[in-house]
Protein backbone atom coordinates (compact mmCIF):
# COMPACT_ATOMS: atom_id res chain seq x y z
CA UNK A 1 0.00 0.00 0.00
CA UNK A 2 3.01 2.42 0.82
CA UNK A 3 4.69 1.98 -2.38
CA UNK A 4 1.24 2.78 -4.15
CA UNK A 5 1.11 6.00 -2.58
CA UNK A 6 4.91 6.48 -3.35
CA UNK A 7 4.60 6.21 -6.89
CA UNK A 8 1.16 8.09 -7.61
CA UNK A 9 3.05 11.13 -5.52
CA UNK A 10 6.11 10.47 -7.68
CA UNK A 11 3.43 10.41 -10.80
CA UNK A 12 1.80 13.68 -9.50
CA UNK A 13 5.44 15.67 -9.42
CA UNK A 14 6.45 14.07 -12.57
CA UNK A 15 3.55 15.89 -14.29
CA UNK A 16 3.95 19.64 -14.47
CA UNK A 17 7.59 19.59 -14.83
CA UNK A 18 9.19 20.57 -18.10
CA UNK A 19 11.01 18.72 -21.15
CA UNK A 20 14.25 19.13 -19.78
CA UNK A 21 13.42 18.77 -16.12
CA UNK A 22 12.21 16.00 -17.07
CA UNK A 23 15.34 14.95 -19.02
CA UNK A 24 17.38 16.12 -15.69
CA UNK A 25 15.26 13.62 -13.62
CA UNK A 26 16.23 10.76 -16.15
CA UNK A 27 20.11 11.41 -16.05
CA UNK A 28 19.89 11.60 -12.11
CA UNK A 29 18.10 8.80 -12.27
CA UNK A 30 21.15 6.80 -14.46
CA UNK A 31 23.69 8.21 -12.45
CA UNK A 32 22.14 7.28 -9.14
CA UNK A 33 21.78 3.80 -10.33
CA UNK A 34 25.36 3.59 -11.85
CA UNK A 35 26.86 5.13 -8.69
CA UNK A 36 25.08 2.74 -6.76
CA UNK A 37 26.65 -0.21 -8.64
CA UNK A 38 29.89 1.23 -8.31
CA UNK A 39 29.74 1.40 -4.47
CA UNK A 40 28.35 -1.99 -4.20
CA UNK A 41 31.64 -3.09 -6.71
CA UNK A 42 33.71 -1.00 -4.26
CA UNK A 43 32.74 -2.14 -1.22
CA UNK A 44 32.63 -5.87 -2.50
CA UNK A 45 36.27 -5.36 -3.71
CA UNK A 46 37.27 -3.71 -0.21
CA UNK A 47 35.65 -6.56 2.09
CA UNK A 48 37.11 -9.13 -0.05
CA UNK A 49 40.46 -7.52 -0.22
CA UNK A 50 39.95 -7.52 4.24
CA UNK A 51 38.29 -10.55 4.63
CA UNK A 52 39.92 -13.05 1.89
CA UNK A 53 42.93 -11.11 1.31
CA UNK A 54 43.91 -10.47 4.95
CA UNK A 55 41.86 -12.57 7.55
CA UNK A 56 41.37 -16.09 6.62
CA UNK A 57 45.37 -16.07 4.82
CA UNK A 58 46.67 -14.00 7.56
CA UNK A 59 48.31 -12.30 4.30
CA UNK A 60 47.58 -8.30 5.19
CA UNK A 61 49.83 -6.99 7.34
CA UNK A 62 48.13 -3.57 8.53
CA UNK A 63 51.03 -2.34 10.33
CA UNK A 64 53.27 -2.45 6.35
CA UNK A 65 52.14 1.46 5.35
CA UNK A 66 51.96 0.18 1.67
CA UNK A 67 49.31 -2.57 2.87
CA UNK A 68 47.49 0.61 5.35
CA UNK A 69 47.37 3.16 2.91
CA UNK A 70 46.00 0.86 -0.07
CA UNK A 71 43.24 -0.09 2.61
CA UNK A 72 42.63 3.62 3.53
CA UNK A 73 42.51 4.03 -0.44
CA UNK A 74 39.90 2.05 -0.67
CA UNK A 75 37.75 3.41 2.39
CA UNK A 76 38.43 6.59 0.92
CA UNK A 77 36.69 5.75 -2.81
CA UNK A 78 34.10 4.13 -0.71
CA UNK A 79 33.30 7.66 1.19
CA UNK A 80 34.26 9.68 -1.97
CA UNK A 81 31.38 7.75 -4.25
CA UNK A 82 28.75 7.98 -1.36
CA UNK A 83 29.18 11.30 -0.86
CA UNK A 84 28.81 11.98 -5.25
CA UNK A 85 26.16 9.52 -4.55
CA UNK A 86 24.15 11.66 -2.14
CA UNK A 87 24.67 14.79 -4.34
CA UNK A 88 22.90 13.34 -7.25
CA UNK A 89 19.88 12.40 -4.40
CA UNK A 90 19.59 15.84 -3.56
CA UNK A 91 19.14 16.92 -7.26
CA UNK A 92 16.47 14.12 -7.51
CA UNK A 93 14.61 15.56 -4.73
CA UNK A 94 14.09 18.64 -6.50
CA UNK A 95 15.48 20.26 -3.26
CA UNK A 96 18.12 22.37 -5.27
CA UNK A 97 18.08 22.71 -8.67
CA UNK A 98 22.31 22.91 -9.14
CA UNK A 99 24.63 20.51 -6.97
CA UNK A 100 25.79 22.15 -3.98
CA UNK A 101 28.79 23.92 -3.78
CA UNK A 102 30.04 22.41 -0.37
CA UNK A 103 29.21 18.84 -1.29
CA UNK A 104 31.47 19.87 -4.96
CA UNK A 105 34.33 20.85 -2.85
CA UNK A 106 33.83 18.05 0.20
CA UNK A 107 34.07 15.72 -2.76
CA UNK A 108 37.25 17.44 -4.05
CA UNK A 109 38.79 17.77 -0.25
CA UNK A 110 38.02 13.91 0.17
CA UNK A 111 39.88 13.47 -2.99
CA UNK A 112 42.97 15.48 -2.38
CA UNK A 113 43.00 13.88 0.82
CA UNK A 114 42.88 10.17 -0.57
CA UNK A 115 45.73 11.25 -2.94
CA UNK A 116 47.62 12.58 -0.35
CA UNK A 117 47.39 9.09 2.14
CA UNK A 118 48.32 7.49 -0.80
CA UNK A 119 51.36 9.24 -1.69
CA UNK A 120 54.92 8.00 -1.09
CA UNK A 121 57.06 10.64 0.71
CA UNK A 122 60.00 9.79 -0.25
CA UNK A 123 59.32 8.69 -4.13
CA UNK A 124 57.35 12.51 -4.35
CA UNK A 125 59.21 15.74 -4.94
CA UNK A 126 58.64 19.12 -2.75
CA UNK A 127 57.00 20.88 -5.43
CA UNK A 128 54.30 18.20 -5.90
CA UNK A 129 53.58 18.41 -1.90
CA UNK A 130 53.34 21.76 -1.65
CA UNK A 131 50.97 22.11 -4.85
CA UNK A 132 48.90 19.03 -2.90
CA UNK A 133 49.37 21.12 0.35
CA UNK A 134 48.18 24.24 -1.32
CA UNK A 135 44.76 22.39 -3.17
CA UNK A 136 44.13 21.06 0.33
CA UNK A 137 44.03 24.68 1.82
CA UNK A 138 42.01 26.35 -0.83
CA UNK A 139 39.57 23.68 -0.65
CA UNK A 140 39.56 23.94 2.95
CA UNK A 141 39.09 27.91 2.71
CA UNK A 142 36.08 27.61 0.36
CA UNK A 143 34.32 24.82 2.30
CA UNK A 144 34.93 27.34 5.17
CA UNK A 145 33.45 30.20 3.26
CA UNK A 146 30.41 28.35 1.87
CA UNK A 147 30.05 26.23 5.30
CA UNK A 148 26.67 28.14 5.92
CA UNK A 149 24.76 27.53 2.63
CA UNK A 150 22.46 25.37 3.36
CA UNK A 151 21.28 27.20 6.89
CA UNK A 152 20.81 30.48 4.62
CA UNK A 153 18.82 28.36 1.61
CA UNK A 154 16.27 27.24 4.75
CA UNK A 155 16.58 30.67 5.81
CA UNK A 156 14.91 32.03 2.97
CA UNK A 157 12.37 29.17 2.26
CA UNK A 158 11.00 30.24 5.59
CA UNK A 159 9.78 33.93 5.54
CA UNK A 160 9.94 36.27 8.98
CA UNK A 161 11.99 33.47 10.41
CA UNK A 162 15.59 34.32 12.48
CA UNK A 163 19.11 33.83 10.85
CA UNK A 164 20.95 30.60 12.26
CA UNK A 165 24.07 31.17 13.24
CA UNK A 166 26.66 29.12 11.68
CA UNK A 167 28.80 27.24 13.80
CA UNK A 168 30.75 25.09 11.60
Amino acid sequence: MEMRRELAAARRRWGPLTIYQKFEDVVVLVLTTLMAVVIVLALWHLVAKVVFGGVLTSGLDPTDHSVFQALFGMFFTVIIALEFKKSLLVLAERRDSVVQVRTVVLIALLAALRKLILLEPAATDAAHLFGLAALILALGAVFWLVRGQDERQAQRRVPGADPVPSSA
